[in-house]
């Protein structure tokens, strides 16, 4: 990780920076467009509603793979927050329970680490449409944050 993008992550965690700046600095989530909106220390991850993310053009619904990529990109940009050494995590595992179609508006999430160790990171995300207690989509993912040799 480089030294620029170390200060620009400990500059959103002291408000000092756009945290956009950051979700753009990665290429997946800079292509899917996803947004962050901060409310006090509460992080909620959107991804825009974009005629490239349709997987059933007929309904329309989002593409399954286009809501994962989101929920992963949001867990991992949400992991570089909350560690106290910034490391870019590696997806060991990612489950996703698709609850129901994804439609074609925005679409929000929001992660809680479940664990955060020295070398691995559970996450827990949940996306939704119209109301947070109605998911359309859970995830539990688990990361690597470094190698036992390093």
């Amino acid at each position: 990780m480089t030294d620029s993008l170390k200060a620009l992550i400990e500059a959103c965690r002291n408000g000092e920076a756009n945290y956009q700046d950051l979700v753009d600095r990665v290429p997946y989530a800079r292509f899917l467009g996803i947004e962050l909106l901060v409310q006090g220390e509460e992080l909620t991850f959107i991804l825009p509603r974009n005629e490239n993310n349709i997987g059933n053009p007929t309904l329309p619904a989002l593409h399954g793979g286009a809501v994962a990529g989101f929920m992963e990109q949001a867990a991992i940009i949400f992991i570089l927050l909350e560690m106290g050494e910034p490391k870019v995590p590696k997806t060991i595992d990612f489950t996703i329970d698709y609850l129901r179609a994804g439609l074609f508006r925005d679409t929000f999430a929001e992660c809680r680490i479940t664990r955060l160790g020295r070398r691995i990171a559970n996450v827990h995300i949940s996306a939704w449409q119209k109301r947070r207690e109605e998911p359309i989509t859970i995830a539990r993912a688990h990361f690597l944050l470094s190698e036992e040799n390093n």
